[in-house]
This record gives structure tokens, C-alpha cells and sequence, in this order.
């Protein structure tokens, strides 16, 4: 074996690390397997004799990487897309976890809400939440990366905990409850049954639906809060989801909806106490394109 070689083995045992910290910082999947190869070259290209700790040295390089490209959005401010932004969600077949022996939910995963809350993060925030309280990054490494001392990162870690804190709800963990809620609200759906869907949804939940940019008239990216106003959304696009089906969106339980083997939309929830607090509806047809689907739940 060359050296070439065993270096790209070496990094290889990292790249699932290395998504997972990509992912959780830019909120989308393409983008965080472009940091990765990234991350790749700049590896290559370097000097590794002098790289103590292969582990660590990639995900500093990853996060930096994923810092510059969180900077660049916010200079040409097309990211994030407004209230309605829904980042790509990470989907799994429900049919691993409907046997609660085979319940096997990443130690990791990280919920859509998290994901919305972190993308109203300043990038330098993100950067040392994701990094420190995600992945155990010590404050010394992080502090060259966002050009701040170790206290100053510190203190941005404490400011971003604060908010993510207040923003996210503690939901519903169990996936058995989920998927009953799940259950109700698509059966209410397809009956046609107002009544029933604003049974099932918080009196102030919140749906955030992104289609992209190109979408117009109804079927726009919207942001609608309120039981009776999303039951009204659920009713208008039913005949649409006939084709749904459960899976895990994110390590919760959501719905991929598919049309003549096209996926249409993808929806994640958070519930809390029986009741639907959160729906993250991504509609985008070119984020759709790219994004890997599981086959139907069984």
C-alpha cells in the first residue's frame, strides 16, 4: 500500500465524523459533502508528519471550511431563506425502529428544530456550538478558527446555548407516541376531517413550508401558525398525500410523500404532550432531487 493510499484509508474512518459536524453546520447535505472532499484536498496537500491527531485536525479544518462558506452567505444574504427555510432532513426507513428491539436511533441524531434554530445563528455562534457542544471541540482548538481568544469562544458557545435553549421544546422522545400522532393526523387528513386535525396540532403551531425558490401561487413557500389555519393547509393539499408514507426524518417520525415514484414533499414534526408543535415541510423539487429516500415503511 502507498502512502496515498493508507493516508485515504486513514481519512476514510473519519468521513462519517466529518459529515456529521459539515452537516450540523451548514444544514445541507450537498454542501456538507463538498466541505468533506474539501477537507480531503487540503489533508493531501499537507504535511502529515507534523498531524498529532489526524481526528482532530480534520474537524477544525472541516469547521473552518464550513465557517468561510457560512460567512459567504451571510455577505450575499441568500441563506437562510427567510422563517419558511426547511434544511435538508436526513430520512431512514421506519420499518427499523417500528420493533422496539430493533430500535437503533443514532446516539447523534439531531432534529429539524435544532437545525432551524442554528440556522438563525451567527456563523462565528455556530461555528463553537456545533464544534464544542455537538462534538466536545476544546475551547483552545476553536479559538484560532473564529480569531477570538479562548474566553471570548467561550462566551459565544454561552450565547448560543442560551438561544438554542429557548428555542427548542423538549418533544415528544418516544418514537411508539410519535408515530400514533403521525397515524392520527394522516387519517384525519385523508377523511377530510377538520375537526380531528385541529384535535391533533397545538392551538400555536407553526408550519413552515419551504418549496425553493422557483415555486409560486399556492403550493409557495409559506410560514402559517395556528391550528385551524394549518388544518385549512392539511385540507387543501390531502389529495396529495395519498401517497405518504412514515419514516424517520432526522431520527423522528415524519412522512416522505410520493406521487408515481416521485418525491413531492417531505414533512418533519415536533410533538410535545400529544400534540403537534412544529411542521417542517420541504418541497424544494431540486432539493428534492438529491436527497437519498428510503423505500416505503413497512
Amino acid at each position: 500500500m502507498t502512502g496515498s493510499e493508507e493516508l485515504a484509508g486513514r481519512f476514510e474512518e473519519h468521513r462519517g465524523h466529518l459529515k456529521a459536524v459539515a452537516y450540523r453546520m451548514l444544514g445541507s447535505l450537498a454542501e456538507a459533502e463538498d466541505a468533506v472532499q474539501e477537507a480531503w484536498l487540503r489533508l493531501s496537500r499537507s504535511d502529515t508528519d507534523d498531524i498529532g491527531n489526524l481526528g482532530g485536525w480534520l474537524t477544525t479544518v472541516t469547521g473552518r471550511i464550513c465557517l468561510d462558506l457560512l460567512r459567504s452567505r451571510a455577505a450575499r444574504r441568500e441563506e437562510p431563506m427567510g422563517d419558511a427555510f426547511v434544511p435538508d432532513p436526513v430520512l431512514r426507513p421506519l420499518a427499523q425502529v417500528v420493533d422496539p428491539a430493533e430500535e437503533v436511533l443514532q446516539a447523534d441524531s439531531v432534529g429539524l428544530a435544532l437545525l432551524v434554530v442554528l440556522e438563525n445563528l451567527a456563523p462565528d455562534e455556530r461555528l463553537t456550538f456545533v464544534l464544542h457542544d455537538m462534538f466536545a471541540v476544546p475551547f483552545d482548538d476553536i479559538a484560532p478558527i473564529v480569531e477570538r481568544s479562548p474566553a471570548a469562544t467561550r462566551q459565544l458557545a454561552s450565547r448560543a446555548r442560551r438561544r438554542v435553549r429557548g428555542a427548542t421544546p423538549s418533544a415528544e422522545p418516544d418514537l411508539g407516541r410519535q408515530k400514533q400522532v403521525l397515524d392520527a393526523f394522516l387519517a384525519a387528513s385523508r377523511a377530510g376531517d377538520f375537526e380531528a386535525l385541529v384535535a391533533v396540532l397545538h392551538p400555536d403551531v407553526l408550519l413552515r413550508a419551504d418549496s425553493g425558490a422557483l415555486v409560486r401561487g399556492a403550493a409557495a413557500s409559506k410560514v402559517v401558525q395556528g391550528a385551524k389555519a394549518v388544518a385549512e393547509q392539511a385540507l387543501t393539499f390531502a389529495p396529495f398525500t395519498q401517497g405518504a408514507e412514515l419514516v424517520l426524518v432526522n431520527g423522528s417520525v415524519g412522512m416522505v410523500n410520493a406521487h408515481e415514484g416521485r418525491v413531492q414533499s417531505v414533512m418533519g414534526v415536533t410533538i410535545v404532550d400529544g400534540r403537534i408543535t412544529d411542521m417542517y415541510i420541504l418541497a424544494d423539487p431540486e432539493r428534492l432531487e438529491r436527497l437519498e429516500v428510503p423505500g416505503p415503511a413497512m
